[in-house]
């Protein structure tokens, strides 16, 4: 009886979504049918929205929507093969894998094990003290490997730090992911984002620490402050739980003695090749960003010839090769928009409505890629505003998109794939679930003040910003 009703479930749920997809796809393509009227434009914009729609209703099946969409375009010849390979993006798909791999080579490592004894290890430990290394560690870690591996080491931490002093761990984990979100946009390493508009608008590494990295750790102390006051009555069990165990001369766990030294200098030694490939490049006289794609690869490379019985282990389990798939289908798609010219006429109407000033501009842009990549996926949004602001041509929109992007998905519960991985985590862990209203009471709240911090910071920098080189 339990399996024809949680059968009957599964049918209702997806006749639910069937019916909300094919009425946010019926409206959506008759209010753009005065607007765009040759057939190319209506089948890529109906693709694009099929895709934005599966991530919202069928997220298991995106990928195998992604492909049908991706027939349709080629098949009605909105764009041809070469356009296709040009368009899916294959240098920050190579990019990431690189960077997937060098992070599996990472754990094996013991290096982000090693981070977490550290925490643990450390004396006199409060409970502001500890809020502030667990935001301090995710959004460091996010900028220098990924988002996804941040969070899934930092929860590593506390859930260990909850169990031992047996306090509620959804407080935690959502401080956690805030600050994951935050982070990774310090950096062009830590969301796809980065890496895509990076790319797109020709920054460099140092472009992100001269001009990200700073409005980053402001917003970040922002929400730190704020996290404090919001979570007060959780981190003040915290510190009367830790202090107990002090006064019984008890850690937070047991203490192991790792090997981190290879790993933490094969880590900074990447960061620094990555960091110096703007100088590298002019000295070789090579295109602009090529050491940058080149450089986790060349490193990887290395290291599975180090590490050569494991290194088919990296390849087939430590890189995700269904969301790489999924972002190349979409770039893809996303081309198909500006191949089109229906990218231009957006951008054409987005200036007729707001003007060409970037000091209004720029906020408009940060709070709508936020709204929008607090219900879709933030690559997504991204993605199909990026030939918009290319054709704007302003290089403070390119930050704001950057902040929008990966503030917003601070908003809701499935706003990064961060939030998605952490309440899985959580849910698997404690057989407990999370409501929507709980997270996005605090969530909404920090998702503002960032993007008000990004805002106001991107208007003070604007008049020192160098205009964009372009890639």
């Amino acid at each position: 009886m339990e399996k024809e009703n949680h059968k009957l479930n599964l049918v209702q749920v997806a006749l639910r979504g069937a019916i909300i997809l094919g009425i946010s796809t019926a409206a959506s393509g008759l209010a753009l049918l005065f607007s765009f009227h040759e057939t190319k434009q209506l089948l890529a914009i109906f693709t694009f929205v099929l895709i934005i729609s599966s991530t919202l209703l069928f997220w298991n099946f995106r990928l195998a929507i992604a492909f049908i969409g991706m027939a349709a375009i080629l098949g009605g010849n909105v764009l041809t093969l070469q356009e296709f390979i040009a368009s899916s993006e294959l240098d920050i798909i190579l990019f990431l894998v690189g960077m997937m791999t060098l992070v599996g080579v990472l754990k094996d490592l013991g290096l982000f094990s090693w981070i977490i004894q550290s925490v643990i290890g450390m004396e006199n430990m409060t409970g502001r003290k500890f809020i502030t290394m667990v935001m301090v560690i995710s959004a460091l870690m996010a900028s220098v490997v990924d988002e996804v591996t941040s969070i899934v080491i930092i929860l590593a931490l506390i859930f260990q730090v909850c169990d031992t002093l047996k306090v509620r761990a959804t407080p935690f984990v959502i401080i956690a992911v805030l600050a994951t979100n935050i982070g990774s946009s310090g950096t062009m390493l830590g969301n796809p984002i980065g890496i895509l508009i990076g790319t797109k608008a020709g920054f460099s590494f140092l472009d992100f620490i001269t001009w990200a990295a700073p409005i980053m750790i402001l917003s970040l102390i922002g929400a730190l402050l704020f996290v404090l006051y919001w979570f007060r009555a959780d981190i003040d069990m915290l510190a009367e739980r830790l202090e107990a165990r002090r006064k019984k001369q008890l850690g937070l766990g047991p203490l192991v003695k790792l090997p981190y030294k290879k790993g933490l200098f094969i880590l900074c030694a990447a960061i620094t090749l990555i960091a110096m490939h703007h100088f590298l490049e002019r000295k070789l006289g090579v295109e602009k960003n090529t050491l940058l794609i080149v450089t986790p690869l060349f490193i990887s490379g290395i290291l599975m010839i180090w590490k050569n019985e494991r290194a088919r282990h990296y390849i087939e389990s430590e890189v995700e090769w269904w969301t790489l798939m999924f972002f190349m289908m979409l770039f893809a798609i996303a081309a198909s928009l500006e191949a089109t010219g229906v990218t231009g006429q957006i951008a054409e109407l987005f200036t007729e409505t707001f003007g060409e000033n970037p000091v209004i501009l720029a906020p408009v842009v940060l709070f709508i890629t936020a709204a929008g990549s607090a219900f879709v996926d933030n690559v997504v949004f991204i993605a199909a505003f990026i030939p918009v602001i290319n054709d704007i041509g302003s290089t403070p929109l390119w930050w704001a998109l950057l902040f929008g992007g990966c503030f917003g998905g601070n908003i809701t519960m499935i706003g990064s794939t961060a939030n998605i991985v952490a309440i899985g985590m959580m849910e698997k862990r404690y057989r407990a679930h999370m409501s929507f209203r709980e997270w996005f009471r605090v969530g909404v709240l920090v998702g503002v003040i960032t993007c008000v911090f990004a805002t106001i910071l991107i208007l003070l920098l604007m008049p020192f910003m160098p205009a964009m080189s372009g890639y």
